[in-house]
């Protein structure tokens, strides 16, 4: 055979080999539906001090309602516009969720079908067009000092066996994925709060005086007094008369103090605020009507009084909190709260503390304390009212 007529075989051949795998072996190209599978959601997005704002959009299903919460960095600081404007320290938290949502990818595609939506839990709670309640998941934009979206996401249901991945999809798209995250913003208040109201320590509470009574604004007078007083020393919990505590119930209220909560928040008006911050309090009609809504009252002897009582605590360097509980707060269970502070040096020398320290601590609490009505959850209510009953056997 001549060799040109075999190079002529051989390449016919290899022609028919390169036919024959195009139609038996799978198209190498990648599938259109896993075209971005594997990408960052948002490639531009590296600076996780860029986002100035974080809004959180939940869903309530009982009461068919979208819930928004929004953080916010105005005026030099971080505050909540939905609740007043109230300030917190939350340049933390939002730079750890931006940097949470700045590593998001698209690990795996899902869906390409609206008709999914509802079963992954990625309806968008904003979306009117939608009719049914059930599936909205879960919005959280970030924007930046312009006001500029930087990432937005519909957080919907954990995938199933698969721990740690989220359905997630971008609004406006119809794509949904399977991603690998922790990231879950809340849109509740409390969990934007200082886990610690008060700054303090339980190992640094010295005595706890609970004074639990009602007030009968009949006859001007107090009613169904009991007041009960414990103190701590090398951390052991003591009670004058007493042999013996119910120390899971003392150590709960401790624990309760040096973790408290607040749950939301009402401004007091600002002649009170400005008379708290001055150390004395001028009552006004404006004053006492603002009091009276919240469950608290002033007494014709100038003391302030309150529903459900009150309890002081004092610690090692002098300072010493007032607590006085009024209403329920915006009907649920939440109980609203008036904390006062002051510095006594005798009780700094008597307990060994700085007083410097306690001073500082003092003044810096209730300029802080001055402004806000404060609401605590219900079950911390019950925590820190304690009768005798719920502390001698």
């Amino acid at each position: 055979m001549r060799e040109a007529t075999k190079t002529a075989l051989f390449g016919a051949a290899a022609v028919a080999v390169a036919v024959t795998a195009s139609v038996f072996e799978p198209e190498r190209s990648t599938p259109s539906i896993l075209s971005d599978q594997g990408e960052a959601f948002y490639p531009l997005l590296t600076d996780p001090q860029a986002p100035r704002t974080i809004e959180v959009v939940d869903y309530d299903e009982a009461t068919a309602t979208a819930r928004p919460f929004k953080v916010a960095f105005q005026g030099g600081r971080w505050m909540i516009p939905s609740h007043y404007n109230y300030p917190i320290e939350a340049g933390d938290r939002l730079a750890k969720t931006a940097a949470a949502l700045i590593g998001l990818r698209k690990d795996q595609v899902r869906s390409d079908s609206p008709q999914d939506h509802a079963a992954l839990g990625v309806v968008d709670p904003l979306d009117t067009k939608v009719s049914g309640l059930a599936g909205r998941g879960k919005r959280v934009t970030l924007r930046d000092k312009h006001g500029e979206v930087l990432a937005d996401f519909i957080f919907g249901k954990p995938v199933e066996n698969k721990a740690g991945y989220r359905y997630l999809r971008v609004p406006g798209q119809k794509r949904a994925y399977a991603v690998k995250t922790d990231a879950d913003p809340s849109a509740r208040f409390a969990d934007w709060t200082s886990a610690n109201l008060l700054r303090l320590s339980s190992a640094s509470i010295r005595k706890v005086t609970i004074n639990s009574y009602s007030i009968d604004e009949t006859m001007g007078r107090l009613a169904n007094q009991e007041t009960v007083s414990v103190t701590q020393e090398s951390g052991q919990w003591k009670m004058a008369g007493a042999d013996r505590l119910k120390t899971a119930a003392v150590g709960a209220m401790a624990s309760a103090l040096e973790r408290l909560r607040i749950t939301d928040v009402r401004p007091k008006p600002p002649s009170m605020a400005q008379d708290l911050k001055s150390g004395q309090m001028r009552l006004s009609l404006e004053m006492a009507m603002s009091l009276r809504q919240k469950g608290f009252l002033v007494a014709p002897n100038g003391r302030l009084l309150a529903n459900e009582g009150e309890m002081t605590v004092e610690t090692a360097n002098g300072l010493v909190y007032t607590l006085r509980f009024g209403e329920i707060a915006g009907g649920s269970d939440s109980r609203h709260l008036f904390v006062t502070a002051q510095f006594d040096p005798a009780r700094a020398t008597k307990f060994g503390g700085d007083a410097q320290a306690g001073e500082r601590a003092a003044r810096d609490l209730n300029n802080r304390f001055a402004d806000w009505y404060y609401a605590i959850s219900g079950a911390d209510f019950q925590k820190l009212r304690l009768r005798r009953k719920d502390v001698v056997p």
